[in-house]
């Protein structure tokens, strides 16, 4: 018999396990997938962006949902926490742009091949392809789990403790299927709706079928809801099949998603000279203008203030052929440019699924759980760790560091 069964060898079952095994419990970690972090090798394109350095008062503002809750896990294990950790287990960090925190290799491999290690140290027992199916209790405290082993055979497994750390329905490939939200309704516990948080969006722009492979860098988004400005982004934003992309679409998705479900007219205005009035920019086209050639083409002058991917695009939108000759072009259609430059309209008329999102926006009622130790206010020894809970947070490190702190402090059971 184990003292703590975790469930789910991710960034939070992986923390858990550790900091259980630590306190001298006997801990067994249950893994459906053939190896643990799976999710966290593929984030941060590759790289694991496992936190953010920001100040907590900044920090805390990143938090979307149930910030308050969450206080109490940051406050155990917070984000120079969790940086001192990784150094002292062996993982060299660097400091990037928007104080977010990356392996110094580059590797997001080496954040979870240390947490599997860190694990393996303190006597955690690891078993693979082991799906959990059932989590046993009765009157009201938790006995164990019942799981299908990798030969398909179903067992039984006791303990007084089980952690779900399962994660949620996102990149469902790497494992995050849902399981956690089953178990926790089986248990009584009340399931916020789920939808992805982090996810592309999906445009009805007639130019987007040439915008794929498009990055814009220094640009400025804001988003409407129902023409009224909800939420401004500064950075780079992107195009692919999935739709717009990149942090600052990622950003501003979590207020578009939740708005396209509620079936409000959604929006995203594209700036992108930002650093430029419209007079200033003006005053820069007429001066590229004076020193071409009056044979030159239309689409010259706009790979001088687009990237060249995005010419054509900008010419179809202003109904302007990029042949044209510069010589004929006309100050109204500079003006019209330099509106669409300043404030190109895409609107937005749904986003990406599960598969694309980063994380799971919805999840286990936080009011249902106990803030100070992640378990169940339903039923004794469950507790939840991570993306099962109703927590989402903005790109940038942030839902790693909530897996990380919530995985802690659930772990911080004593024998």
């Amino acid at each position: 018999m184990y003292d703590v069964i975790v469930i789910g060898a991710g960034a939070a079952g992986l923390m858990a396990a550790a900091t259980a095994a630590r306190n001298g419990n006997k801990v067994l970690l249950m893994e459906k997938m053939e190896k643990a972090g799976r999710k966290i090798r593929i984030s941060g394109k590759g790289r694991c962006n496992l936190t953010n350095a920001r100040p907590p008062e900044e920090f805390k503002e990143a938090i979307r949902t149930n910030a308050d809750f969450f206080d109490v896990a940051f406050a155990e294990f917070n984000n120079k926490a969790t940086i001192r950790f990784f150094e002292r287990i062996g993982v060299k960090l660097d400091i990037e742009r928007g104080q977010r925190v990356f392996p110094k290799s580059g590797k997001a491999w080496d954040i979870s091949n240390a947490l599997v290690d860190y694990c393996l140290d303190n006597g955690v027992e690891i078993v693979y392809n082991t799906r959990v199916t059932e989590i046993l209790a009765i009157d009201g405290k938790v006995y164990g789990v019942m799981f299908q082993n990798k030969r398909g055979f179903t067992r039984k497994e006791e303990a007084d403790n089980v952690i779900i750390a399962t994660g949620g329905v996102s990149y469902p490939g790497t494992g995050s299927t849902g399981d956690g939200y089953l178990f926790a309704n089986k248990m009584g516990h009340t399931i916020e709706e789920l939808r992805p948080s982090l996810t592309p969006l999906r445009t009805s722009h007639p130019q987007k079928k040439f915008l794929d492979g498009l990055l814009l860098k220094n640009i400025n988004a804001q988003l409407f809801i129902e023409n009224e400005l909800v939420k401004e982004e500064f950075g780079e934003i992107s195009f692919s099949e999935r739709g717009i992309e990149g942090a600052v679409a990622l950003r501003l998705s979590r207020d578009a998603v939740d708005a396209i479900i509620e079936e409000k007219r959604v929006k995203i205005v594209l700036d992108m000279k930002p650093a430029l009035t419209e007079e200033v920019l003006f005053d820069r086209i007429k001066r590229e203008i004076a020193e071409m050639q009056p044979d030159e083409f239309f689409s010259e002058l706009l790979r001088k203030l687009v990237p060249k991917h995005f010419v054509i695009p900008i010419a179809h939108e202003l109904d302007i052929h990029s042949k044209n000759y510069i010589r004929k072009v006309t100050d109204t259609e500079i003006h019209r440019l330099i509106k669409v430059l300043k404030g190109m309209v895409f609107p937005i008329t749904d986003y990406a699924p599960f598969e694309y999102a980063v994380v799971t926006a919805g999840g286990v009622n936080c009011d249902e759980v106990n803030k100070y130790t992640m378990e169940s206010l339903k039923v004794k020894g469950l507790y939840f760790a991570g993306e099962v809970l109703d927590l989402d947070a903005n790109t940038g490190g942030y839902n790693l560091q909530i897996a990380f702190s919530t995985g802690r402090l659930a772990g911080q059971l004593k024998k």
